[in-house]
């Protein structure tokens, strides 16, 4: 089947659905540039299967680079309810190693791996939100905010974007074409300067609180979706916090995970007092790991190289081979079952049971 074909081709309800933990090939059938700096890639399943995606989520791509195996998460930033593709959209960084290269070599035909769609930033049902988004962090709101144009569905929502200047506002326009269009969609966006639009006639600075209670007087009512660099995060979550938000009604998207132990588990209990040999078997090297700590967090200790990112399950960067032992991983969505069954592991949220030899 040709690009076209995928593209264009009618998918019956009826088509089978993708299946996070049995597919992984994806064809990309479209590159659109958004800014100077940022694309926004469309896959399709090469066999025409449907995808069923929530708002908010995101696909873990793996790469070869280098000879190296790289993997990365990016939150589909297209509606879910057209569910024959869906986009992600990516911001080119300095001396980003996946994001260079899927702007310098990904184009229509190009076949890549994924598994998905992953991740809990999901919108709850409410009448009034705020989707508050800082830089690259816009996509699952994105995804969110056309989702609620494809489905009209009444809601009261306040869009805020902050962007380093006018140019790097991502969606700019079909943002002020959706305001437009969708009742209930009032949009704020704040640069940080006007470089490069000297006419610019907003705001320009930094979300504050002040700002806030301006842009969005009744925020202690509304659900607050927030995705953005850690520093934005964070001042959003003590602005919003100050002006009344509930911690409840507060809710992030971050690629640092909170793993949860399993207290429930009494072998895990046991285990935690013990000590263990863990063996590097490639590097002929042998460290101690208790049962309350992760084989990564002591490798790195001990001066073991083993790639990691996420250090909290989530992107696979460190998955290796588990020649032998047990352990306890929490991950979340790092790894897929098939990769377990097939005695793979991710040291990073893995507490040894036992004594282990690892293929590294």
């Amino acid at each position: 089947m040709d690009i076209k074909s995928l593209a264009a081709a009618e998918r019956p309800h009826s088509a089978a659905l993708w299946n996070r933990d049995a597919d992984e090939d994806l064809v990309c059938i479209d590159v659109h540039s958004e800014t100077h700096d940022v694309k926004t890639f469309t896959f399709a399943s090469p066999h025409g299967k449907r995808f069923a995606i929530e708002a908010g989520q995101y696909f873990l791509f793996d790469l070869e680079s280098g000879g190296d195996a790289e993997s990365r998460r990016y939150s589909v930033s297209s509606s879910p309810r057209r569910d024959n593709a869906f986009s992600i959209t990516v911001k080119r960084v300095a001396g980003g190693l996946v994001s260079n290269w899927l702007h310098d070599n990904l184009g229509p035909g190009s076949k890549i791996k994924a598994n998905g769609p992953l991740g809990h930033f999901i919108r709850p049902a409410a009448k009034k939100y705020l989707f508050l988004s800082g830089g690259s962090g816009i996509t699952p709101v994105m995804s969110m905010a056309r989702e609620l144009a494809d489905t009209c569905e009444p809601a009261d929502v306040v869009f805020l974007h902050a962007a380093r200047s006018p140019k790097d506002l991502i969606f700019r326009d079909e943002l002020a074409c959706l305001a437009a269009r969708v009742k209930g969609l009032r949009l704020h966006f704040l640069p940080e300067t006007v470089l490069g639009e000297a006419q610019w006639s907003g705001l320009t600075g930094r979300i504050s609180t002040d700002y806030m209670k301006l842009a969005v007087p009744d925020l202690a009512e509304r659900i607050v979706m927030c995705c953005g660099p850690a520093p934005f995060m964070a001042a959003a979550r003590a602005i919003t916090a100050a002006l009344g938000v509930p911690a409840a009604q507060y809710i992030e998207e971050s690629f640092d995970a909170v793993v949860i132990d399993d207290v429930d588990i009494p072998v895990v209990e046991e285990a935690a007092a013990r000590i263990f040999q863990v063996e590097f078997a490639k590097q002929g090297r042998k460290i101690e790991v208790t049962g309350e700590q992760t084989v990564l967090s002591c490798a790195k200790k001990s001066g073991i190289k083993l790639p990691s990112s996420c250090s909290n399950g989530v992107c696979g960067t460190c998955k290796s081979k588990l020649i032998s032992g047990t352990v306890d991983m929490n991950h979340n969505g790092g790894i897929r079952q098939r990769e377990i069954d097939a005695g793979m592991f991710l040291p990073c949220c893995s507490k040894p049971l036992s004594d282990l030899v690892i293929e590294r």
